[in-house]
């Protein structure tokens, strides 16, 4: 009943439901009313919210590109040869239905601890590799297994854009920077409640998904969907002396020695304990990372530029909507609506519920608001003054704001069609099956950040 409720939903929102952009352009209206509202210099002069959004325009133009270039390394190291291969070896690993869904969730949640982006190509591969050799098995419900990554601990991982963001004062909004100020990952992704979360979470959903998989599914075939052979397309001979460069190892191998050399002298440099080194790694160090072991790994010119080519489609959206959602952030923090939301936080609030409160905000939000990394720069102005005021440890509101907002990508079709498009089903094929796990985690979650609170 569960999954035919959830498809109906997904029916209505594929047929009534915009595109995630033009909830950015109503939020963006929606920001400069509240600031009239609330605001009475604004009311004095409205100019005031106008050079506050436009002031903000502009000021993620380097998170901008760090998160497209997440993007893109996550793609360029999951459609890697070596890769290609270590997929077909695990997909002869399950031997049943249930248990290859599970082991296809398992995989998704692991990987998208490493990158959400090659999360994303990595599993949707796995669950076609598995289903081209267990025919049989419900295609649809490997579907939705390959996108329990991003809907569930992504943002606890290496990509988690919120945390990321908070590492580095240069990806901040510089009124956030001011006022709250860097917060290392060893107080969010790697602080040791985010850890259980995180271990609990991937326990509890390969159980979920174990249990609730079809015994006798629809698969590929039934579904009209030619899964292929699996092979990858062999590299044409070059006919010129430039294609001869192009195709030769011998450029790109010694420029990703360097790559390597710079990351191990840079990390060296900031890290003198354990501790210190995990607050080395920022975006910068994990795209380099990504891009390096891409590189490494396609061992051409030539490959890894057709890489990046077919990765670059995947970005759009982030090109465009996060410079409206910086300038909402502008509008936010350049009037008083960022300090009354707050306000209302620590009213509505005490330090022990606050956080349940915020993965409930954050999961509700992130229906409207498909995009971890836009919507902390909405919500962090006001989330983090309110959990100032309580008491409430600034790296502990970025983990319970990832774990909530992750529930949103279970019933928010946004971040599927990645995956959707590689196996070639649409996403009432797979919501069904997410929308059972939020139902299972959305509970936990709250449990869990109320009981580990610090």
């Amino acid at each position: 009943m569960l999954e035919r409720v959830a498809r109906r939903f997904t029916a209505l929102a594929e047929r009534y439901m915009p595109d995630a952009f033009v909830f950015a352009l109503a939020a963006t209206l929606v920001a400069v009313i509240a600031a009239f509202v609330v605001d009475p210099a604004v009311r004095a002069d409205p100019t005031v919210v106008v050079l506050a959004w436009g002031n903000g325009f502009w000021e993620l133009t380097k998170f901008t590109l760090q998160m497209s270039m997440i993007i893109v390394g996550g793609y360029v190291l999951a459609s890697s040869p070596p890769v290609a291969r270590l997929v077909e070896w695990l997909a002869a690993k399950p031997r049943t239905g249930p248990g290859a869904i599970a082991t296809v969730a398992l995989a998704a949640m692991l990987s998208s601890l490493f990158n959400w982006g090659f999360s994303l190509i990595f599993s949707a591969l796995f669950a076609k590799a598995v289903a081209r050799r267990l025919p049989g098995v419900d295609y649809r419900a490997l579907g939705a297994a390959s996108f329990l990554g991003l809907g569930t601990v992504w943002a606890q991982g290496l990509s988690g854009s919120a945390a990321l963001q908070m590492a580095s004062a240069a990806s901040m909004p510089k009124a956030l920077a001011d006022t709250i100020g860097p917060i290392p990952l060893s107080e969010t992704i790697f602080r040791w409640q985010s850890l259980v979360c995180v271990a609990v979470e991937i326990g509890v959903v390969a159980i979920v998904v174990y249990l609730a998989a079809p015994r006798a599914g629809q698969d590929a075939a039934a579904l009209g969907i030619d899964l292929g052979d699996g092979g990858a397309a062999a590299e044409p001979s070059p006919v010129t002396p430039g294609e001869a460069w192009e195709r030769s190892p011998w450029l790109l191998q010694p420029v990703v020695l360097l790559g390597v050399t710079f990351l191990v002298l840079s990390i060296r440099a900031r890290a003198t304990s354990f501790v210190d080194g995990l607050n080395a790694l920022d975006v910068n160090t994990v795209n380099l990372t990504l891009l390096l072991l891409g590189a490494a790994l396609h061992g051409t010119p030539a490959r890894l530029m057709r890489a990046v080519k077919e990765a670059t489609p995947a970005v759009w959206g982030v090109l465009l909507q996060f410079p409206f959602y910086a300038g909402i952030s502008g509008v936010m923090t350049g009037t008083t609506l960022s300090h009354t939301l707050a306000n209302l936080f620590v009213n509505v609030s005490n330090p022990t519920i606050y956080p349940a409160l915020v993965t409930t905000y954050s999961a509700v939000l992130g229906v409207f608001v498909p995009s971890g990394g836009s919507k902390w720069v909405i919500e962090a102005p006001y989330v983090l003054g309110a959990a100032k005021t309580l008491g409430v440890p600034a790296g502990w509101m970025v983990v319970t704001y990832d774990l909530g907002e992750a529930l949103a990508n279970l019933v928010q079709p946004f971040w599927m069609l990645p995956i959707l498009a590689l196996l070639g089903l649409r996403a009432r094929d797979v919501i069904g099956h997410t929308a059972l796990v939020a139902v299972v985690l959305f509970p936990l979650v709250l449990t869990l950040v109320t009981v580990l609170r610090p």
